[in-house]
């Protein structure tokens, strides 16, 4: 498999500008197939797990039109999708099957939804059982886990309470929710990304949002819509955090999206020590964007817990790299979630943390990692377990390791980030 050679780096300075926001991508893509008209996305995500999204969409009879990152979506409607002849195919996109089971649901016909190795091992029995309460019937391998056989059926809607905090479930909720007769309402715990409520409000949705519940009514007439995609803020995470590493760094990304359900990271940084400032902030489709600059400080450290962890759970790998490079080290917790993403992240972390001459703790539900006190680290051979976010946070710990660091099968960046080393290697200065 290819491997990525990173050596260490003097300092990264420069402006740059990020690929569009996948979460959002794989939102505006999915309620344009169902809208009636044209959508046109600019600066749509180039990660493969969005268009692992518009495939699935294609094979239901959904037109795309792709020329860089300008995506021309030919809604088919509400009720327009047709019955796939094969099995659709989510690749390595939680988002694409949760999100999509929830539309699916809906739907007049049977169909399949599977993906890679990677994604059967993720669980789905917490999308299947609310959108079963709806009457759905779906089928999967034991323990939950896909391929899924969804049989849509005319949806009941449902009043539903989130047993533990995500995003994709509540989407796939409310996804389903347009589907049914009547109002769907669901309860969090915690805020999760709200990226899905304000896509929907854009299509024309009508959402009534109170406290932690988000109330939707069912069978709406979605209209087509210009769309512009704000920067990926959990791809630009890798950037502010390899300026923490490298002394007389000074950074400026621009168009970066900054809903306040994802932006708990920088408050992070910031009481780490991090100079982060945010400028020429504003509102496009409902999205604050803004940009973000950033200059070296030496960081402090410190604890990572409890409810903010619901909105940090994806800059996690970046920010844990970052404690050889800290005072104190850093402790996340409450993160358990870590263990059922594109690999067990907390036990990857681990491993490769200790393979660069770290001092690491594992956690059931997170990890401690020791601050510089503990020695520098040192170039390794990194195995990211097909881990985008692992291959990419290993590459900001080895710019301030003495000595090389391989990276192998770094390719599974391309999920999130295909031109990340590129952009990395651009900025640097040995």
């Amino acid at each position: 498999m290819p491997k990525q050679i990173v050596r260490p780096a003097r300092t990264i300075s420069g402006s740059l500008e990020v690929p569009g926001d996948k979460s959002i991508s794989h939102r505006y893509a999915l309620l344009g197939a169902l809208a009636e008209g044209t959508s046109e996305i600019t600066h749509f995500s180039a990660a493969a797990d969005c268009r692992s999204t518009l495939d699935c969409f294609a094979r239901m009879g959904v037109k795309s039109d792709i020329q860089g990152d300008r995506v021309k979506i030919e809604g088919a409607g509400l009720n327009g999708l047709r019955k796939p002849r094969r099995t659709l195919d989510a690749g390595n996109s939680g988002t694409t099957m949760r999100l999509l089971s929830g539309i699916l649901a809906g739907q007049e016909f049977k169909s399949t939804l599977d993906g890679d190795a990677s994604l059967r091992r993720r669980p789905m029995r917490r999308v299947m059982e609310p959108l079963s309460k709806m009457g759905a019937r779906i089928q999967a391998r034991e323990g939950g886990f896909a391929p899924l056989k969804i049989e849509g059926t005319q949806l009941s809607p449902i009043n539903y309470t989130l047993p533990v905090p995500s995003a994709q479930v509540k989407s796939s909720i409310l996804l389903a929710g347009l589907f049914a007769d009547g109002v769907t309402a669901v309860t969090e715990p915690v805020r999760t990304r709200d990226h899905t409520e304000l896509a929907l409000a854009e299509f024309g949705c009508r959402l009534e949002p109170e406290g932690r519940t988000i109330r939707i009514h069912g069978r709406p007439q979605l209209k087509g819509r210009k769309l512009a995609v704000p920067g990926d803020l959990s791809s630009a995470v890798f950037f502010l955090a390899a300026a923490m590493v490298l002394p007389e760094s000074n950074l400026v990304i621009h168009n970066v999206g900054l809903n306040p359900t994802r932006s708990a990271v920088l408050d992070v940084l910031g009481s780490m020590g991090a100079p982060v400032s945010l400028v020429s902030i504003r509102s496009e489709h409902g999205e604050l964007v803004g940009d973000v600059s950033v200059r070296h400080e030496a960081l402090q450290g410190g604890s990572i817990e409890g409810d903010a962890i619901a909105q940090l759970i994806d800059e996690l790998p970046a920010i844990a790299v970052l404690g050889p490079y800290t005072e104190q080290g850093i402790e996340i917790r409450n993160a358990a979630e870590l263990r059922i993403k594109e690999s067990d992240r907390i036990a990857v972390l681990a491993e490769n943390l200790r393979r660069m001459g770290a001092k690491v703790e594992e956690l059931p539900d997170g990890l401690r990692v020791a601050g510089r006190s503990a020695g520098r680290l040192h170039g390794a051979e990194i195995d990211p377990h097909g881990d985008h976010r692992m291959a990419m946070a290993f590459a900001v710990a080895a710019l301030g390791a003495d000595g090389e660091t391989v990276i192998r099968d770094a390719e599974c960046a391309a999920v999130s980030y295909p031109d990340f080393f590129a952009t990395l290697e651009r900025l640097v200065e040995r």
